[in-house]
């Protein structure tokens, strides 16, 4: 999205049950949500004007909220309905999706039991998180002094606004430093996760990835997986130490904004964009944009039974 005027950007969001003007959709300075954190999100992308794994997402997004305590007032059919009326309003053929639950302004209490709870999705075209020079050479971490917390302080299943906080304190002292990202460690300093991505390591051939043990486990993550195994790799899920992240051949992470994005060092130590990971952008850039053999695109249907991955959905 562009930084210019975002307030003032031409289209429509969907905000409590209707597409509205961009522009007139508002949000009280006294919300809840905005002091305490108290909001779940989504971030879905769209390919060819349809939202890859919309069914997945819409799901987590109700799941999120009931982790918190917050009843989504909307049920999946109806979300979806308005994620892809959103697209289409927006005349979105590749972008972004944002959907959010939030509670309300009636009272500022930290409880906030009896605020309302609102829910609006936007869309925008956005293209690669890094840019596509990142596909090719990859981007650099530091290690974040910050760590996420053990699962009986937070909960981790829930993409909760509030848990992004030390995400983002790590990326900006990242960027500060020249970096593109941070790596996160976790309560007990094994390897967690980057600030807004999961993270994956090839060594010998193998992919690994951490135990989603405190952090939240991606839909892309859950792909790649799948792809993974599809492609005739051995596929571990276990805890990683940062001494076995150093000895990795290949580093990259996952997530709906970063699709996935080769590392090619983390403070020291570097790391090579091989053919492992460039494998797997490749399948998974068939999985989101399937093309016939002649270029033409399959229908979703035939997407769908070609990747056998769960929960694809989308529109179209």
């Amino acid at each position: 999205m562009s930084k210019r005027d975002v307030d003032r950007r031409a289209g429509h969001i969907w905000h409590d049950g209707r597409l509205a003007p961009w522009r007139e959709v508002q949000v009280h300075v006294l919300s809840h949500s905005l002091h305490y954190g108290s909001a779940v999100f989504e971030g879905e992308r769209v390919y060819g004007g349809r939202v890859f794994k919309l069914s997945a997402h819409t799901e987590r997004l109700i799941a999120s909220a009931a982790h918190i305590g917050i009843a989504c007032p909307f049920d999946k059919a109806a979300l979806e309905a308005a994620t892809c009326a959103v697209v289409a309003a927006n005349a979105i053929s590749d972008g972004y999706v944002r959907p959010l639950c939030w509670l309300g302004d009636e009272v500022t209490s930290l409880a906030g039991i009896r605020c309302p709870v609102h829910v609006a999705i936007a869309a925008w075209e956005w293209p690669h998180a890094f840019g596509s020079a990142a596909l090719a050479d990859g981007i650099r971490l530091m290690v974040s002094p910050w760590r996420r917390p053990p699962p009986q302080s937070a909960p981790h299943q829930a993409k909760a606004a509030g848990l992004y906080l030390l995400g983002m304190m790590s990326r900006r002292a990242a960027e500060a430093r020249g970096y593109d990202d941070a790596l996160m460690l976790d309560y007990r300093g094994l390897v967690a996760e980057a600030t807004g991505a999961n993270l994956f390591m090839v060594r010998g051939g193998t992919v690994v990835t951490p135990v989603a043990d405190c952090i939240l486990a991606g839909i892309t993550r859950e792909t790649v997986l799948h792809l993974a195994r599809t492609l005739g790799y051995a596929v571990e899920e276990q805890h990683v130490t940062v001494e076995q992240l150093r000895g990795a051949d290949e580093v990259f992470l996952t997530g709906t904004a970063y699709e996935i994005t080769p590392v090619r060092s983390i403070g020291d130590s570097t790391y090579r964009v091989g053919a492992v990971t460039r494998a797997l952008i490749g399948a998974f850039g068939q999985l989101v944009r399937p093309r016939h053999a002649d270029g033409a695109s399959r229908s979703q249907a035939q997407d769908e039974r070609q990747a056998k991955a769960p929960a694809s959905g989308g529109c179209g």
